[in-house]
């Protein structure tokens, strides 16, 4: 079976009923690269909004407030910031799904979330408190997962299945990009906070410019939006497994190889201090090291992320590439394990990017097409998304006892690497896609 003889989602009860749109069509027409780089970029903008403040900026004001108490301040904010990005992707993924803008469903989200997540930046510049810095944090993740929630249903909206392995790799190589931009624009502002906020709420609402102009998002009309009722919509942030066995095992499967990676990246600071002696062998200090193997790692991702895609788009299958780069995700975890050493870290940040820019790109296409209906793509991509964001929560949870009492890094990467595995078996279970 090829990709192009797949049967597409399960009818939608509104498609049955008659009320089917453009909106809830499955797509056909293969999308412009101009449509594209509007996604592309939405997704740039939303990570270097988003990894500039978690990756120095947040730390910073933080110390600012207390000096003694800065670790404190930090988890108490970033805790705070997930825990709505957990609640807010599927909320307004599904918010977005019944949206009935003449602009379309997605493209309101989009510019409100960024709207909302450069004023919460802006203001976050001046904080006076650590409890106004929590709130307007949180604000930021709801800015963000609103546009991350829509422009990520666009996807499945616009582009037909045998384009999507070639658009989710452009789209994870706009992430990894907008990850290494906000690193830059960090470094750039030299230790004034203040003015890297303002420089990320420029860069989010940057990125929507052309995806505003030029999304093609199609207006749903009320006639094909049910009836709001609270007790079923709350009743569909839960999707059945036994009525819907294939999105269960993929998000199964996203949940376990996001862990595995979680876990390999968790303490790579320490491993290099600690495990590798990186200063005292290589005369590099920890923090360089760290931004080194980001680095390489970041570059291997934009390139397999696009290559993956692409190659898995040609073959028409998808569980292949998943289950090949959810292995090569394993093995660079027990280089890890095995060749604690400079060179080993090297090898595994150049294995690990290799194996993660593949499967991101491949697997999100995967998932498409299991969602359950065309109705509700934005919720049910939000609930999958669950499994990308838990794994920040769990994976330090699992990693610390590895580290601190059984067997150190050898074993936190061989942990790492089962984890990752099993993710791979599970993607078997999947049956509606080759």
């Amino acid at each position: 079976m090829s990709l192009s003889d797949l049967p597409g989602p399960v009818p939608d009860p509104a498609v049955a009923h008659g009320a089917a749109t453009t909106a809830l069509a499955e797509p056909v027409v293969r999308v412009r690269p101009l449509w594209v780089t509007g996604v592309v970029l939405v997704n740039l903008g939303i990570n270097a909004a988003f990894f500039g403040p978690l990756q120095v900026l947040l730390g910073q004001q933080a110390a600012h407030f207390d000096e003694g108490q800065k670790e404190a301040i930090l988890a108490l904010v970033t805790g705070c910031g997930a825990a709505v990005s957990m609640v807010a992707n599927p909320l307004f993924g599904a918010f977005s799904d019944r949206t009935t803008s003449r602009f379309g469903r997605r493209v309101p989200w989009v510019l409100m979330g960024a709207i909302l997540g450069a004023v919460a930046l802006v203001a976050l510049a001046g904080a006076p408190n650590v409890a106004v810095m929590t709130l307007l944090w949180c604000l930021v993740q709801a800015g963000a997962n609103a546009m991350y929630s829509a422009i990520t249903a666009a996807v499945p909206d616009r582009v037909p299945v045998p384009q999507r392995g070639t658009v989710g790799g452009l789209a994870a190589m706009g992430q990894t990009v907008g990850i290494l931009v906000g690193a830059v624009i960090a470094a750039v502002v030299a230790g004034n906070f203040a003015a890297g906020y303002w420089v990320c709420a420029a860069a989010l609402l940057a990125g929507v410019v052309v995806y505003l102009f030029k999304s093609d998002d199609q207006p749903l009309p009320r006639s094909g939006r049910p009836p709001f009722k609270l007790k079923d919509f709350l009743k569909g942030f839960w999707v059945s497994p036994k009525r819907y066995p294939d999105f269960a095992w993929a998000w199964l499967t996203r949940l376990l190889v996001s862990t595995g990676n979680h876990m390999v990246t968790l303490y790579l600071l320490f491993f290099l201090s600690d495990a590798v002696h990186l200063e005292e062998t290589e005369g590099i200090k920890p923090e360089l090291g760290v931004l080194i193997l980001t680095g390489l790692y970041a570059v291997t991702v934009i390139i397999t992320s696009v290559v993956g895609g692409r190659v898995s788009d040609r073959m028409g299958k998808r569980k292949p590439l998943v289950i090949a780069s959810s292995v090569i995700i394993a093995v660079a975890s027990l280089i890890l394990a095995f060749a604690p050493t400079w060179i080993g870290g090297l090898a595994g940040a150049l294995v690990l990017g290799i194996g993660f820019g593949a499967y991101l790109a491949v697997d999100f296409a995967l998932i498409t097409q299991v969602l359950p209906t065309a109705l509700d793509r934005g919720r049910d991509l939000g609930i999958i998304n669950i499994a990308n964001s838990l794994p920040q929560v769990v994976a330090p949870l699992i990693a610390f006892p590895f580290v601190a009492y059984w067997g150190g890094y050898i074993s936190l990467y061989i942990a790492a690497a089962v984890i990752g595995l099993l993710g791979a078996v599970f993607v078997v279970k999947i049956k509606s896609v080759d």
